[in-house]
């Protein structure tokens, strides 16, 4: 793989500029991308408070990368994406790494195992780009199989400095989608799901226990979150198991995941 050449990428820069709401925009930016941190794979995803989310463009060495994409991840694994925390929480524009903002358990996450590992994406940047209210844009750069190594200090140092101008190009090339942006909060639309497809009557807190876990949080993390005692998530915890006759997380995520689907 040839050298990463951050110094030169103003070449690939003006050529996205002039393709602007034009086709050639997306290969563009994975040329400049290609010379500022060379990501094996690409992926433009649209997150709304309402609705699926809307994968806009990808690029990929290996399109294994994206091989369950559209039947697990877009249908409503997204939710458990700390990528798409973000976007609920409302996070600055900018770069983020996966691994700075994923719970501490996010390895052993259902989640993970069942989607994120199968993937075989290593290490991933995500720029987070606001369109509108309830809309945000969200370019992601991957390491995955293919070169089986991280991005370095200086790959993602350069990603940082260019954050500003990717937002720019990104407002500019896709125009704000006309979506409704009523906000859906996630645990009450995992307790109607749950009550209408599998008449399992959760409690809220039960429902944001549940979410937390799918997520990748660990007992004490989920305290952190909610101002609970260990103790208590796990009485919330074993609980939540006996109200949906299950005894494992893997089944956890095999319950929930066609809910998260529907919500």
């Amino acid at each position: 793989m040839a050298a990463p050449n951050p110094d030169g990428y103003e070449r690939h820069l003006a050529e996205a500029i002039a393709l602007i709401r034009r086709e050639g925009f997306e290969a563009a930016l994975w040329r400049l991308f290609g010379a500022l941190a060379r990501p094996d794979n690409m992926l433009v995803l649209a997150y709304r408070d309402a609705g699926p989310a809307l994968e806009l463009w990808r690029k990929a060495v290996d399109e294994r990368v994206f091989a369950r994409l559209q039947s697990t991840y877009l249908e409503g694994a997204f939710r458990l994406s700390p990528f798409y925390g973000l976007h609920l929480k409302r996070a600055e524009e900018g770069l983020y790494r996966l691994r700075d903002i994923a719970p501490d358990a996010f390895q052993r996450s259902r989640f993970y195992v069942e989607y994120f590992g199968q993937t075989t994406i290593i290490d991933e940047l995500g720029f987070t780009v606001w369109l509108g209210e309830g809309l945000s844009l969200n370019l992601f750069l991957g390491r995955d199989g293919q070169s089986g190594r991280g991005f370095t200090a200086a790959e993602v140092a350069a990603c940082q400095r260019i954050a500003p101008v990717i937002a720019a190009l990104a407002r500019a090339h896709w125009p704000t989608p006309k979506l409704a942006s009523c906000p859906v909060e996630d645990t009450p639309a995992l307790l109607a799901a749950a009550a209408r497809r599998q008449g399992i009557a959760l409690s809220p807190r039960q429902a944001e226990v549940a979410l937390l876990i799918l997520k990748g949080h660990s007992t004490l993390s989920i305290g952190l979150h909610l101002g609970l005692s260990p103790q208590t998530v796990k009485v919330f915890r074993k609980q939540l198991y006996a109200r949906c006759r299950i005894s494992s997380q893997g089944e956890l995520f095999a319950l929930m995941l066609p809910l998260l689907t529907e919500s």
